[in-house]
């Protein structure tokens, strides 16, 4: 058996192929690293406790506004499939998490004067501020954290996500028994107000163990209002996206993203959530960095 040895000549060869190969994957991770694509954890955080809910269906309603022959009617409801499992926080981001992205200058300080501390839910942050922890969570874990949108939180809800319906006849053309129910409703909603956030575990659990949901703490999430007109045999004739975010929890709340305080103006519609704040979704999609780095995800 006899053994080849390269020559130098050789060698040389071999590398001037090799070297441009390492130049090139080096630049393209610098590239990646600088844009977000790839992202390396800088600091050690806890993972915050999660649920995972399997891939499933569940009967959903549409958010937005709804209007049939210019009279406000009930958004349609009807069996939405998710075909991926979605990871998501047991309990809404804490004050002492939020504080901290804040003393790191990667968070704009929060508008609530509620203690810092690792169970009580951050308040008093807009869309923009979650945004931007979720953001810097991502940079500090090295994982692609996001506001969820109003689907996957209804999923992850359960039960526990309301149907903001009133079960009007869409076909009537009484306006005054809309107006009516409509009254009723928001009565209700004022009689059953919060004053102050509560610590985590105060409002139990959905059945797949989302914690707090549906208590006095509204949270954010990535899907926009809208105003959808439909047509007499229920289709969408026109959808019209208003820069308005939709705040999920005891009822549905569309608010400015600039908005920290809803009580103080912002929510087109109803009354307004007692306080708001947010939790994130892990996206374990494998191209949710590239995503990330495009602000799509």
């Amino acid at each position: 058996m006899s053994i080849s040895i390269p020559t130098s000549g050789h060698w040389l060869s071999m590398g001037s192929v090799a070297l441009p190969i390492v130049l090139i994957g080096a630049l393209s991770l610098a590239l990646a690293t600088q844009s977000g694509v790839v992202r390396f954890s800088t600091a050690s955080l806890p993972s915050p406790p999660t649920i995972l809910i399997a891939a499933g269906s569940f009967s959903y309603r549409q958010p937005g506004e709804f209007y049939r022959s210019g009279y406000a009617v009930d958004g349609p409801k009807a069996a939405e499939a998710m075909l991926r499992p979605v990871t998501i926080m047991k309990y809404q981001v804490s004050t002492m998490g939020y504080d901290t992205c804040v003393a790191e200058a990667a968070c704009p300080a929060r508008e609530s004067v509620t203690p810092s501390l690792a169970h009580m839910p951050a308040t008093g942050v807009s869309h923009d501020d979650a945004t931007a922890y979720a953001r810097w969570f991502s940079e500090k874990t090295g994982v692609t954290w996001r506001l969820p949108s109003d689907k996957e939180l209804a999923f992850a809800a359960g039960n526990r996500f309301p149907d903001d319906a009133l079960g009007i006849d869409p076909s009537g053309n009484n306006p005054a028994l809309r107006w009516l129910a409509d009254y009723e409703r928001e009565a209700a909603r004022k009689g059953s107000r919060e004053p102050e956030p509560l610590a985590y575990g105060s409002f139990g659990e959905s059945e797949h163990g989302l914690s707090d949901f549906a208590g006095n703490v509204w949270e954010w999430t990535s899907t926009c209002n809208r105003r959808v007109d439909l047509s007499i045999e229920g289709q969408a004739v026109t959808s019209e996206s208003c820069g308005v975010y939709i705040a999920a929890g005891k009822h549905r709340a569309p608010l400015s993203s600039f908005i920290r305080d809803p009580k103080s103006g912002g929510c087109s519609v109803g009354v307004p959530p007692d306080h708001v704040g947010f939790r994130l979704v892990k996206d374990t999609r494998w191209y949710a960095p590239v995503l990330y780095a495009l602000h799509l995800g």
